[in-house]
């Protein structure tokens, strides 16, 4: 028997690491086709991207390593049923589910080590990736000069390039200069220029040819009568365009610390139970404000009862049970009244919604600490069992079965956490209903796979078709 585990471990950690890392390396794809505008055309160092993609692996594992769990388990236990492994393992008297218990052992493993990336270094991947990712954003793009087109990037200079040659050659260049803060006192012209950045990086160099720079030279906010109008000519200079703030900035990383992927378990509760302290604060003060607001009418109740001889009549509005002089006066704090309890309840209920709103998204990510660890489990115990029953190895079917039911996981999961992002559902159900739904069908499946079920087995369908249209005709 121990020789079948390790005929099954085998067949299943192969699989396991190249699906693994197939899998992550499709996401990470995915993750450079989404911010491809962002990481494109700014000039980052290597090693930036280099840096940022490691941290959106860490953070792709969330979703690879259930993924990679089930696609090898069909695979593997797809395999040893083509084979007719499968067969030889329950003739020597191991059932399905003992065959599976060596696999179901490491998956658990598996398992514990994703509760534990999720707690402990999820979180600082998620504080690097996102802060990585927040710098290249906030970045600003390479200067870039278009033919015809005036380009503010650089502050204080707006530049017009009539036409560029080949390398970094330009004609007829237009350079109106606002340093001094008086407009377009100064303008360059030159029929010729050419364009490198300095050895340090920091400087875009413009060498000018044949051109003529405008100076006009006044008083600042003040008329005067010597006002100067200048003009030189050259015929080569060099105009020199600051470039730090095009450059790659690091932004402290204590600023994201506070988002709810960034913390721990330990960390979400204590800012769970934070949070639940004031949202209890809002809802025990509402009432002691509103009460006040009130007018309690039972003396004037007591008031007409004292005055009335004999039975007391119905009054057709409240207004009756006043004098006729004071019914404005009424009227008018009754109004000053609604407003005021409406004032308190919209505040109240915006108050209200800025405590429940983080308590939900902190209860989510509580959740989805653990609802990884399980969802590998799960997929496990679908996977397996799918394998066995389909008898096909390789990555034809069983990676179209995987990824199918790895999206109907991925899309209940979606819908119950986008439900209790909403307040429809409780952030634990909404977290938690994948497992709830797709848990009956794991059992399902581990017990046709248990009893040899042809449940997906296209040969089998074809005969009871064969054999329908066969009774037919004897009809």
């Amino acid at each position: 028997m121990k020789k079948i585990h390790l005929l099954v471990l085998k067949a299943f950690i192969r699989p396991f690491i190249v699906t693994f890392f197939i899998v992550m390396f499709v996401l990470l794809m995915f993750f450079l086709f989404k911010y491809i505008d962002d990481l494109i055309g700014k000039g980052f160092e290597w090693y930036v991207i280099v840096e940022l993609l490691w941290y959106a692996s860490a953070t792709n594992v969330a979703m690879a390593l259930p993924l990679a769990i089930l696609l090898s388990s069909i695979m593997t236990f797809g395999s040893l049923g083509e084979n007719y492994e499968l067969v030889a393992i329950k003739s020597a008297g191991l059932s399905l589910q003992k065959a599976m218990m060596p696999l179901f052992i490491t998956v658990s493993f598996l398992s514990a080590g994703a509760f534990l990336f999720s707690d402990y270094m999820l979180p600082v991947a998620n504080l690097k990736m996102l802060s990585r990712l927040y710098d290249i954003r906030m970045k600003k793009a390479d200067f870039l000069i278009e033919e015809g087109i005036f380009n503010n990037s650089i502050s204080d200079y707006s530049i017009r390039v009539q036409k560029k040659g080949e390398g970094n050659t330009l004609y007829d260049i237009l350079i109106y200069d606002h340093t001094g803060g008086e407009g377009n006192s100064s303008t360059i012209l030159a029929k010729e220029g050419s364009m490198y950045i300095s050895n340090n990086k920091q400087s875009l160099m413009l060498r000018l040819k044949d051109g003529v720079r405008y100076e006009e030279t006044s008083a600042k906010g003040k008329y005067d009568p010597r006002q100067q109008f200048m003009r030189y000519r050259f015929k080569e200079t060099e105009q020199r365009f600051d470039l730090s703030p095009f450059s790659f900035q690091r932004t402290d990383e204590s600023l994201f610390k506070s988002y709810y992927v960034m913390l721990n378990l330990r960390q979400l509760i204590y800012n769970r139970d934070s949070i639940q302290v004031k949202y209890d604060s809002v809802k025990n003060t509402l009432y002691p404000k509103l009460k006040f607001q009130y007018r309690v009418l039972s003396p004037v109740f007591n008031a007409i009862k004292q005055d009335t001889v004999g039975p007391i009549r119905n009054y057709g509005s409240i207004l009756e049970l006043f004098p006729t002089d004071r019914r404005d006066n009424v009227l008018l704090n009754a109004q000053e009244s609604v407003r005021q309890s409406s004032e308190m309840l919209t505040l109240a209920s915006a108050e209200y919604d800025a405590y429940k709103t983080p308590i939900i998204r902190t209860m989510i990510e509580y959740h989805r600490k653990f609802t990884l660890s399980f969802s590998c489990l799960l997929l496990f115990s679908i996977g397996a069992p799918l394998g066995a029953i389909i008898r096909k190895g390789g990555l034809g079917l069983p990676v179209v079965m995987s990824v199918l039911f790895f999206l109907i996981y991925h899309i209940i999961s979606t819908i119950g956490e986008k439900s209790a992002k909403e307040g429809s559902i409780t952030p634990m159900l909404g977290m938690w209903i994948a497992i709830i739904i797709l848990a009956p069908l794991a059992i399902f499946l581990t017990y046709k796979a248990t009893v040899d079920s042809t449940l997906l087995d296209i040969d089998s369908y074809k005969q009871a078709i064969q054999k329908f249209f066969k009774r037919k005709k004897l009809e």
